[in-house]
C-alpha cells in the first residue's frame, strides 16, 4: 500500500512522516485528547487510534476525546461571542473533573486557535494563553499523567475574505501570525524547560504553502479555522511520525482492512466522545447529549473488538 502522500507530494517531505523510524508509541494505556472544536470533530484523533489498533491490536489503548467547541485554555472570551448567547467555555472549569474521571496516563492537548480571540497579537491575551497552558500542564502532572502539547492549527484568511475585511468586528486577517507566536512560545518551552511539544502548526504552515505552489486556491479550512479531513491528516502527522504509525494517503491504517478499522473507530469515538462530555460536564450550550457512559462503553467495546479482530488478520 502507498505511504502517506497528498497531491502527489509525500508528507515525509513536509517532515510529517520520517524517512526512518524514530520512536514507538508509549506503553501507557489511557490517552486523553483535550482541545477545542477542531479536536471535538476528532478526525485526527480517529486517524491516530485506528493506526494504533492496526499495528498494536494486543495493546489495550483507551483513547478518550474530550474536545469542546469554542473552548479556550486562556479563559478569555470576546464580547458577543456566538451572537451573545454564551461566552467561550474555559477548560479550567472542567479540567479537574476530566482528569479525575478519565484517569489518563497521557494527555495530548491542542489549544490556541480560539485563545487570541481572532484579534491582533496582544500581550495581555498572550499572557493569559501562557498562564492557561502552564496551569493545564501543572494539573496534568499533579494527576500523575504525562502531557504532550500540540501547537495550534493554521488560521487561513484566504478562503474567507468577507470575514477578514471591513468591520472591526471581523476576524483579523493576520491572525495566523498570532498563532505563530503561540506556537513559537510552546516550542521554546520545549527547548528551555523540556516540555514535550510537537509543532503541528509549523508543519501545517509548510504543507499549506507547498500545496499552494501547485494550486493557489487550495485550502485545508474553507471557513479559515476548521480543517477538512486532509487538514486533520496533517494535524495527526507529528503523532503518527513520533509513534511510527503507518497510514495511507487518505489517513487509513496501512493494513489490508484499514478502511474497515477506521470506520469502526469513527463509530466508537463519536459515541464515546458524547458520553464522556456529558459525564464530565461543561458549560457550552448546544452540544449533543450523549448516552450514559456505561451504555456508550458497552457499544464501543463491540466496535473495538471488531477492529482488533480485523487488525490481526492479513487476508
Amino acid at each position: 500500500m502507498p505511504r502517506l502522500q497528498m497531491m502527489g507530494m509525500t508528507l515525509g517531505v513536509l517532515g510529517i512522516m520520517a524517512s526512518r523510524a524514530t520512536a514507538e508509541p508509549p506503553p501507557t494505556e489511557r490517552i486523553l485528547f483535550l482541545g477545542d472544536s477542531i479536536t471535538y470533530r476528532g478526525t485526527y484523533v480517529t486517524f491516530i487510534e485506528a493506526a494504533l489498533i492496526s499495528q498494536y491490536p494486543e495493546r489495550n489503548y483507551v483513547v478518550i476525546n474530550l474536545g469542546l467547541g469554542s473552548e479556550t485554555v486562556s479563559g478569555l472570551s470576546e464580547e458577543g461571542h456566538a451572537g451573545g448567547r454564551f461566552p467561550r467555555p474555559d477548560l479550567h472549569e472542567r479540567l479537574d473533573r476530566a482528569l479525575e474521571q478519565t484517569k489518563p496516563d497521557l494527555v495530548i492537548a491542542c489549544y490556541g486557535m480560539n485563545d487570541g480571540i481572532y484579534l491582533p497579537l496582544d500581550e495581555d491575551r498572550s499572557a493569559a494563553y501562557r498562564d492557561g497552558m502552564q496551569r493545564l500542564r501543572a494539573k496534568v502532572i499533579a494527576a500523575g499523567a504525562q502531557i504532550i502539547h500540540l501547537t495550534p492549527p493554521v488560521f487561513d484568511p484566504q478562503p474567507i475574505p468577507d470575514k477578514v475585511q471591513g468591520s472591526p468586528a471581523k476576524m483579523f486577517a493576520g491572525y495566523n501570525g498570532v498563532l505563530d507566536a503561540y506556537a513559537d512560545w510552546l516550542v521554546g518551552q520545549s527547548q528551555r524547560h523540556g516540555w514535550t511539544v510537537w509543532d503541528l502548526h509549523g508543519e501545517m504552515n509548510q504543507a499549506l504553502a507547498e500545496q499552494r505552489k501547485a494550486a493557489p486556491d487550495f485550502a485545508y479550512a474553507r471557513d479559515g479555522v476548521h480543517p477538512n479531513e486532509a487538514g486533520h491528516l496533517v494535524m495527526a502527522g507529528p503523532v503518527l511520525r513520533n509513534w511510527e504509525l503507518r497510514v495511507t494517503e487518505k489517513g487509513r491504517p496501512e493494513h489490508p482492512h484499514g478502511d474497515a478499522i477506521l470506520e469502526l473507530v469513527q463509530q466508537k469515538q463519536q459515541i464515546l466522545r458524547d458520553a464522556w462530555l456529558s459525564q464530565v460536564g461543561h458549560n457550552r450550550p448546544g452540544v449533543a447529549e450523549g448516552l450514559t457512559l456505561e451504555e456508550a462503553q458497552a457499544k464501543a467495546a463491540a466496535w473495538d473488538a471488531q477492529a482488533r479482530s480485523l487488525a490481526v488478520r492479513q487476508d
